[in-house]
């Protein structure tokens, strides 16, 4: 059974579980969310039963939201738990010590954060909420000063974001501090199949602007991409999956490869593909399979087969997060035919709520590899170019 919730579900996943007869569990918001007619609908009742009645049964989540309504109805069962070992940072960094046992954190309190000793921090550093999501109260430290600017943005920002997501998704009341990880960054869509085996459903490479970039800009996957590293995720998602002990269970995995060639974790997000039905829509429009049916059929991609005739291809999720540093009261709106006219091949236009959400969109691209400097230039952006202020 999947569940459904704000802030966002695509056209393609409505239409993945109307065509498929995929149940959804009939909560509160759905009526909000405009599904298909003809969506199977369970009651509540009908999903908690399911869940008493069967071992690890398949559940996905197209939002975080849905985290909450599982921890309050599904207590009994062992899957708030195992949610909670990889959505809590601090809890998924002990959970994993065993397999990365070099890897330096910190837990610590937003109102101890002024209290700290920076000089036995390991720097650079990463600092970002426990409980997080979408880069929101991420900072890179490098230096002293810096430290001090961060700690005053952070203050801010917590003001800016409070209510956004539930604590389940969002809790700026607890960080980590962690060790800084060099090195190339992805993202990976996987699940753990009913034996407990990981088994992938994309890699895309998480391109920065710069060294102090911490933001989710853009996302590639390809050809090259996928073969050169689908191995090797595959087995570090099987360690992860080992000490985890999860069978049935979604993942949206980002991790770096160190500079000596060492794959570290950044963080596992469970239940869930990429948010905003982002990662595991473009694995269709670019490869042509359904992630979220092959989850819920336990298919496994033929990668070789999905992969021809896709070199020299680019793949891109451009996340249109405001960056622009203009208070959302002040834009008027945003050119977002400007914004396609710089691109070869857009795929597809997702036009958010900016004064909802900190995002004026995402867009989805496909790109010769020669022409790459397409995808440079919005990594480069402040999107100031494409907004009409008051």
């Amino acid at each position: 059974m999947f569940f459904v919730d704000k802030p966002y579900v695509s056209d393609f996943f409505k239409m993945t579980v109307r065509d498929n007869a995929i149940p959804v569990v009939g909560t509160d918001i759905v009526k909000e969310l405009n599904l298909y007619s003809g969506t199977k609908i369970i009651s509540e009742a009908r999903a908690i039963k399911i869940v008493q009645e069967t071992d690890d049964p398949i559940i996905y989540t197209v939002s975080e939201n849905s985290i909450g309504w599982i921890a309050k109805h599904l207590a009994f069962s062992n899957l708030p738990l195992k949610i909670e070992l990889f959505k809590d940072k601090l809890k998924f960094r002990e959970l994993t010590k065993s397999v990365f046992p070099n890897f330096y954190f910190k837990g610590v309190r937003v109102e101890d954060l002024k209290n700290i000793q920076f000089n036995e921090l390991p720097v650079p550093f990463i600092i970002k909420p426990a409980i997080g999501f979408f880069s929101m109260g991420v900072y890179k430290v490098s230096n002293s000063e810096e430290w001090g600017n961060t700690i005053d943005s952070i203050i801010a920002e917590i003001d800016q974001i409070t209510g956004l997501y539930p604590e389940e998704v969002l809790d700026t009341s607890s960080f980590i501090i962690e060790q800084c990880i060099n090195g190339e960054e992805f993202a990976v869509d996987a699940y753990y199949n009913a034996n407990g085996e990981p088994v992938i459903l994309s890699i895309l490479k998480h391109t920065f602007s710069s060294d102090t970039d911490v933001s989710d800009r853009v996302y590639t996957s390809s050809k090259e991409i996928i073969e050169n590293n689908l191995q090797e995720f595959t087995e570090f998602a099987e360690k992860i999956g080992n000490v985890a002990c999860v069978k049935n269970f979604p993942v949206h995995i980002e991790l770096r490869r160190d500079i000596d060639g060492t794959l570290l974790p950044i963080e596992v997000n469970p239940m869930r593909f990429g948010g905003w039905c982002t990662t595991s829509d473009l694995s269709f429009m670019a490869y042509g399979f359904n992630p979220y049916l092959y989850y819920y059929l336990q298919k496994k991609p033929d990668w070789p087969e999905l992969l021809k005739g896709k070199q020299g291809k680019l793949f891109s999720i451009i996340v249109l997060d405001n960056s622009t540093g203009i208070d959302v009261e002040e834009i008027r709106s945003f050119n977002y035919e400007k914004l396609l006219a710089k691109f070869e091949k857009p795929i597809e236009l997702r036009k958010i709520n900016f004064k909802k959400y900190p995002v004026f969109g995402f867009l989805f691209t496909e790109t010769r590899e020669e022409n790459f400097i397409e995808l440079k230039n919005i990594l480069d952006s402040d999107l100031n170019e494409f907004i009409l202020t008051k």
